[in-house]
């Protein structure tokens, strides 16, 4: 599956998961290396980096952006070989006070 068809899967299940979540498309031309989506749920918010396997490429500032952003929310890559991880801690960080954490390679 490549990167758009499982990005677009993976919003399916995360309206699913979050009712009423906004979910907004980032633009990478805008900053270089900024994540994928952006999700607003309830009074939280975290930024997601979606890649088509777990070997995929990094783009520059990527890591940066997603350690920037976990220092002050919730940030993580997800793809298919994390997904369950990634959205179990993701669930904690929406519904809890104090922040979740996924281990990063």
């Amino acid at each position: 599956m490549n990167e758009n068809a499982y990005q677009a899967k993976l919003i399916k299940k995360l309206k699913r998961l979050f009712p009423g979540i906004v979910i907004l498309k980032n633009d990478s031309s805008y900053i270089q290396g900024m994540l994928d989506l952006t999700l607003l749920y309830q009074d939280r918010w975290a930024t997601l980096e979606v890649k088509k396997d777990e070997n995929a490429p990094t783009q520059p500032n990527q890591r940066h952006y997603q350690k920037l952003m976990d220092d002050m929310s919730f940030s993580a890559f997800i793809y298919p070989e994390n997904e369950e991880e990634v959205l179990a801690a993701l669930q904690e960080a929406f519904t809890s006070r104090r922040s979740a954490c996924v281990s990063q390679s």
